[in-house]
């Protein structure tokens, strides 16, 4: 007794609900996007040093109250917004330094317990690379330094 197989294809909607349907990714829209972005490039070391300075305050706040549940969740917001912009300034290392400090940092029921060598090692560094102009990690110094940090992390998490 033979048993035919059938074969049935379902509907891609996929592609019509990312715009598939609709002529796709609008290119002049994103040229646009980069071009406002170039624009605002002569900015962004300005925009980095003023994230800078709230970090150094957030280490400052830390280092004269120690770290509290509140200003632990400061300094935990300001890595996290220089992760977010790092590469947007054309700072790709400030991203994955600060990564690597949100990760020390991200789960707040166990903030407190961070080392705070470890914390600061990660604030000096991304000030540091900032200061020195060191952008990516192709810079053997970056490279070895964000190595050495996310290993201590790992370490950490353990």
């Amino acid at each position: 007794m033979s048993n035919p197989a059938q074969v049935f294809s379902p509907p891609n909607t996929l592609r019509m609900k990312v715009g598939g349907g609709f002529g796709g990714i609008d290119a002049s829209a994103i040229a646009k996007a980069e071009a406002a972005l170039q624009a605002m490039s002569a900015q962004f070391g300005q925009w980095l040093d003023d994230e800078i300075v709230k970090l150094d305050a957030a280490q400052a706040a830390i280092r004269t109250e120690g770290l509290t549940p509140e200003n632990g969740e400061y300094l935990y917001c300001r890595a996290h917004d220089l992760k977010g912009l790092g590469t947007t300034y054309q700072y790709p290392l400030v991203t994955r330094l600060a990564g690597s400090l949100c990760k020390l940092l991200d789960d707040a029921s166990k903030r407190m317990a961070a080392p705070m060598p470890l914390v600061d090692a990660h604030v000096d560094a991304i000030k540091a690379v900032v200061r020195d102009k060191i952008q990516t990690d192709e810079h053997p110094t970056g490279r070895v330094l964000a190595e050495a940090l996310e290993s201590r992390v790992a370490e950490h998490m353990a």
